[in-house]
């Protein structure tokens, strides 16, 4: 089987990202990580990447006249590295068609909650605020709206009585972890599909 090359966008600390690594390292996720794009060079996941030996791009989106004009020399980057899969593991930039067009149907995104509830930031203290007894963690397909893709895969995270964000915060993670490498792998075999706003997966 031909190396399933992927990158990696991330803003903090990379928790998910190491997820992906740790998959890797043990033989559980069959993945080249080939690139680490990140937009704040002094984040924790760049030390991450770094310590797993994977090539880091960072920039800062200030210096660039526009999103278009740094997401072109993404573009370059995931080009020239053949990558068969963008991974939005805690990425907190929007995507313009720069990068949406040519990678739609492989790029995809983790978001902390049960889309289409609690989009965008904060989610995880949305639900908690809300109230729900009920959230969780999704992967999806990014098609540059506001984690509006197609869904992938969901896991329900209960609520509990008295919880605080920060609390739910850990299970989110927990969950996220695994549900982002599982999805990852179904891509990487072939079974994984789009059929307008429905994601077909073969057994």
């Amino acid at each position: 089987m031909q190396p399933y090359r992927i990158a990696v966008f991330a803003s903090g600390s990379g928790s998910n990202f190491q997820a992906i690594v740790d998959q890797v390292q043990k033989g559980k996720l069959d993945v080249s990580i080939e690139l680490l794009v990140c937009d704040r060079p002094g984040a924790y996941v760049v030390e991450r990447a770094k310590e797993a030996k994977v090539p880091v791009f960072t920039f800062r989106p200030k210096d660039y006249e526009s999103r278009e004009a740094y997401e072109a020399l993404i573009l370059k980057e995931l080009q020239d590295r053949q990558i068969d899969l963008v991974v939005m593991a805690g990425y907190m930039r929007i995507i313009t068609n720069v990068l949406v067009e040519p990678f739609y149907g492989r790029m995809i995104n983790i978001h902390p909650s049960l889309l289409p509830s609690f989009p965008g930031v904060n989610a995880i203290q949305q639900a908690v605020d809300y109230g729900v007894k009920v959230t969780g963690v999704t992967v999806h397909f990014v098609d540059g709206g506001l984690d509006s893709g197609p869904i992938i895969a969901q896991r329900a995270v209960e609520i509990h009585e008295h919880e605080t964000a920060e609390s739910l915060a850990e299970r989110i993670h927990a969950a996220e972890h695994m549900v982002l490498p599982q999805a990852i792998r179904l891509l990487r075999e072939g079974k994984v599909s789009i059929d307008g706003r429905r994601v077909l997966i073969r057994s």
